[in-house]
């Protein structure tokens, strides 16, 4: 209904005893999961006509701010993270704890596989740890480390099994968990945090959403390059001269030390003056310009330099993104208090084989 304002009411409005900071909605049970800064979690049902919303229980899920809501229909399971530095499974129809799992920072952001109950938690140290759950224990897989800052936000795509992350260290990376050969990508086009991801599975494409207001769709349809591991060495690996904390070459050869670089193509420790050159490589992630030995620039043609995503301008300081993958829209929320609904059709595919309908 529209006041006199032009204005519309409010269909339901339901005040919470504490700040609200994650939520979760199961669209076809119509039930609602919200997040608390007490640490608590308050479940609600929507009626069918989306008039009301009927409280059902509190679960007593973190003892701090709440960071993260998952539900599983088929186990009755409501999965939570949190600031208390744990991820808790809790039974939705006892509403009792099943079980919890302590990490060293807080956990930041939660994905999880429904079908092998396999729970991806980020947290504050930049690390993923990959879990998987059991009735009333858990067992860790395996932890990602790869990040230089705090894990912002996590997508997993079942279909392709691949494990997208993104962080305040200004990257994305890829992880291949399906593929089992620990294969990652690293991309970098952010130029500040990146605050939310999206990947389109039709498509294959990454959306991906930073603080500056920055909105990149990566092709991930294309061979990659890996990003090499970087090597350590006391001296140039071009042209032998001693890194400062080399003192016995340096005594040796009677030369003063020199900084250490990393080439971004090849990995190698170099010096200032054998990686003067700076390229973008975007086979590799680097969408924007990079140190590379002079060796590499020069193997480097002008068609790799060839961009490998689209950049556009949100305007406003990203916080939180959503994608309705079958419409071709994205709705973004920003820390000044806007939120944007985007037509991203032009630049995520728009055809009936992808689903999307041009409207």
């Amino acid at each position: 209904l529209k006041r006199d304002s032009g204005q519309y009411w409010p269909s339901i409005y339901h005040t919470m005893s504490s700040p609200c900071s994650a939520m979760a909605y199961h669209h076809d049970s119509r039930r609602i999961f919200v997040g608390q800064d007490n640490g608590a979690i308050m479940e609600f049902h929507i009626s069918e006509d989306f008039n009301k919303m009927n409280f059902v229980k509190t679960y007593p899920a973190h003892q701090n701010r709440v960071s993260a809501i998952t539900f599983c229909l088929t186990s009755e399971w409501v999965i939570s993270t949190g600031h208390d530095k744990c991820i808790s499974w809790m039974c939705t129809q006892s509403g009792s704890m099943l079980g919890r799992h302590y990490f060293t920072s807080w956990a930041s952001c939660l994905q999880y596989d429904y079908e092998t109950r396999h729970a991806f938690v980020g947290d504050y140290s930049g690390q993923i740890t990959l879990l998987k759950l059991d009735q009333n224990t858990c067992s860790v897989i395996t932890t990602l480390k790869g990040h230089e800052g705090s894990i912002t936000s996590l997508w997993w795509d079942p279909v392709q099994r691949l494990l997208f992350s993104g962080a305040s260290d200004h990257s994305i990376i890829m992880w291949d968990i399906g593929g089992r050969k620990g294969r990652t990508l690293l991309l970098q086009g952010h130029h500040d945090k990146v605050q939310a991801i999206c990947y389109i599975q039709l498509t294959r494409q990454l959306v991906s959403c930073s603080a500056d207001g920055g909105i990149a769709v990566w092709n991930m349809d294309i061979s990659r390059e890996e990003a090499p591991q970087w090597l350590e060495s006391d001296s140039c690996q071009k042209c032998e001269q001693p890194f400062f904390w080399n003192i016995k070459q340096m005594w040796d050869t009677k030369t003063l030390g020199l900084r250490q670089h990393h080439c971004r193509k090849c990995g190698q420790a170099v010096c200032g003056k054998c990686s003067t050159k700076r390229s973008s490589y975007p086979i590799m992630g680097f969408e924007f310009q990079v140190r590379v030995c002079d060796s590499c620039f020069e193997s480097i043609k002008d068609e790799d330099r060839t961009s490998l995503a689209t950049f556009h301008e949100g305007k406003h300081n990203i916080s939180h993104m959503s994608m309705d993958i079958s419409r071709g829209l994205m709705v973004t929320c920003g820390s000044d208090r806007i939120v944007k609904i985007w037509d991203m059709t032009p630049v995520v595919g728009c055809s009936l084989a992808t689903g999307f309908s041009s409207r």
